[in-house]
């Protein structure tokens, strides 16, 4: 991501491409890959909130993109987004959603210590300084707020939807520890999380790769009628997530926090 001397005046980078934020919009409601995960990051939100002195927390989606997340966040609290993209925000308006605005993840158009829950849901890979995107998601915390981070793992498991969203790496969990201590944040707790289809996501990567195959998104790639119980099937994982951390899968949940 380019920086920009002044985030009003300067045009702000892509962060994905255009044709990826329609496609968004229209699958975050049903499409199993983001059922599943709403239903994991919920069971964390509300772990997190529950720990929070603060009632009805003020939380800052980085990342809004067409705003389903932030729908869920506004469950736990006073929900705010920020995306780069003038079309996601567009796409938040049309579901109502108000209290967003434009700006970059590295350069948050808010004031210190604003927040006491700041998510960046599958948006840390996006940045290529992504130290200085944490930095800044700990500058808007306040002390004892916490930031949920949610990426996706391994770069073996690299495929068509990361060269579609402009992701930079995928993460190990050793190499997000490293950078969410470098931005400042004490790691709470880390896993790895959608154990359940990682055979299968592997195996269909490593097809595309050997057969050349190139969907415009695999986002499109839905399967009918088991979409909702493949929904049901990855945000089970909410359960076992609370008592166990998984050895390895396709993403990486973590929680961590601003000490001062």
């Amino acid at each position: 991501m380019t920086s920009t001397a002044n985030i009003l005046d300067d045009p702000l980078p892509q962060e994905m491409q255009p044709h990826t934020y329609p496609i968004m919009y229209r699958v975050e409601g049903s499409h199993w890959w983001f059922v599943g995960r709403r239903r994991i990051l919920s069971s964390f939100v509300r772990r997190i909130v529950g720990n929070l002195n603060s009632p009805g927390p003020r939380i800052l989606d980085v990342g809004c993109g067409t705003g389903a997340n932030l729908e869920m966040l506004a469950a736990f609290g006073e929900a705010e987004g920020v995306d780069v993209s003038a079309e996601a925000l567009d796409f938040c308006q049309t579901r109502g959603l108000k209290n967003v605005r434009q700006g970059e993840a590295e350069r948050l158009p808010y004031e210190d210590k604003s927040f006491d829950l700041v998510t960046g849901l599958d948006v840390v890979e996006h940045l290529d300084n992504d130290v200085a995107g944490l930095q800044e998601m700990r500058r808007v915390l306040r002390p004892g707020g916490r930031a949920l981070l949610f990426v996706p793992a391994f770069m073996f498991l690299w495929g068509v939807q990361d060269d579609m969203s402009n992701h930079r790496r995928r993460y190990t969990l050793a190499n997000l520890k490293t950078v969410v201590r470098q931005a400042g944040l004490e790691v709470e707790l880390a896993t790895y999380a959608n154990i359940t289809f990682f055979a299968p996501i592997l195996l269909g990567r490593l097809l595309m790769r050997a057969t050349g195959f190139r969907p415009d998104s695999e986002n499109n790639l839905t399967v009918g009628f088991l979409n909702g119980a493949l929904g049901r099937i990855f945000g089970a994982e909410a359960t076992l997530l609370r008592h166990v951390s998984f050895p390895f899968g396709v993403s990486i949940i973590c929680v961590a926090r601003r000490t001062d």
